[in-house]
């Protein structure tokens, strides 16, 4: 008898519901949060198991990988999709819950999440981890730069950098006042710590793209360097899950929201969802490629033209959005970006 399963799953427990294809519940059971266990009640519960599903959260992307190696059916789908039938319920439970996801896997009301390669999440764990070093160190940088400006000492700028210009206030402006100084070398020491750390991250993501094929691919393109590279192939994972190229923008909230109700048609902002650190990443690239990037190409010149008719800010956005198309079209053809090609 074909039959469907469902799981809430917590840090420590999760609640299992198994029913057939009329709905009738034929098995449930709340169970320590273990692969081995699930799987376990799972195989003796439903012999004919077609689909096991499983929100998206903290622990979709273990569990799953786990699961599909011992071959169960699981399938991973939107959480936010499936909790606008579940708050339907009256009475919130996980037993509920796991009863509510089961019968959303029996009738196929879900969206499914496709679940990137271990590789891709390890990627991307590097990647999140040298931001949160970055904004450390440019916490600290504010830090140093407010508490100097309380006592009247303007940091500026100097030729040599941050770390110079705090050498000569530490070493002049500041010699009459050994608190200050105290302050000071111990935020820059703490400074010099964590930028330790950012090269630590950098040698081993420097490390990972001259090893991937596609990096070094999408390093091609104008104003994409490692970071935004390896920040790219660790958002798609794989070229072949857009049909159109097209759709990438789109996938990173690059697109702008559209507004529709009877005589009225608007554009709105760009939606902003999917991965905000690649966002980033590409906002920076298309910095780079608008303002530094001293080669010419199709895409810097129609980036210029866009802004001097709509600003600097939306032309930006703009070149980060096609610079997003066009890499997922290079990594899906293997085409080294075209500098005489005219852009669309």
């Amino acid at each position: 008898m074909p039959c469907f399963a469902a799981l809430d799953v917590s840090q420590k427990t999760t609640a299992i519901c198994v029913v057939d294809d009329a709905g009738t519940i034929i098995a449930e059971k709340t169970v320590v949060t273990c692969p081995e266990v699930i799987t376990s009640f799972l195989t003796d519960a439903a012999p004919e198991l077609l689909r096991v599903g499983l929100e998206t959260g903290p622990l979709a992307v273990w569990l799953w990988n786990e699961l599909a190696s011992r071959r169960l059916p699981v399938l991973c789908i939107d959480a936010r999709n499936a909790n606008a039938a579940l708050k339907m319920r009256p009475v919130k439970t996980d037993r509920n819950d796991a009863a509510g996801l089961a019968q959303i896997m029996r009738v196929g009301w879900f969206k499914q999440v496709r679940i990137k390669s271990r590789d891709c999440y390890q990627v991307r764990s590097l990647l999140a981890a040298r931001e949160t070093l970055v904004r450390i160190r440019v916490k600290i940088e504010n830090e140093l730069r407010g508490l100097l400006r309380t006592f009247g000492v303007l940091f500026g700028k100097r030729v040599g950098g941050f770390t110079r210009r705090a050498r000569e206030i530490i070493s002049g402006e500041l010699d009459a006042s050994p608190e200050m100084r105290i302050i000071a070398e111990t935020l820059m020491k703490a400074r010099a710590s964590v930028c330790d750390q950012i090269k630590v991250m950098d040698t081993r993501l420097g490390a990972i793209a001259r090893e991937s094929p596609t990096a070094k691919l999408l390093m091609t393109a104008p104003g994409v360097g490692i970071i935004t590279a390896l920040s790219v192939v660790s958002a798609f994972d794989d070229a072949s899950r857009f049909k159109k190229s097209s759709s990438a923008g789109a996938y990173l909230g690059l697109t702008p929201r559209r507004y529709e109700s009877g005589e009225t048609s608007r554009n709105g902002r760009i939606s902003k969802q999917g991965d905000k650190m690649v966002r980033k990443h590409l906002y920076e690239a298309a910095t780079t490629l608008l303002t530094r990037n001293l080669r010419s190409s199709h895409l810097k010149t129609w980036g210029l033209k866009l802004a001097k008719v709509s600003g600097f800010k939306k032309a930006r956005i703009a070149v980060a959005r096609k610079l997003a198309v066009i890499l997922h079209a290079m990594w899906k053809t293997n085409t080294s970006f075209r500098w005489d090609q005219s852009a669309a």
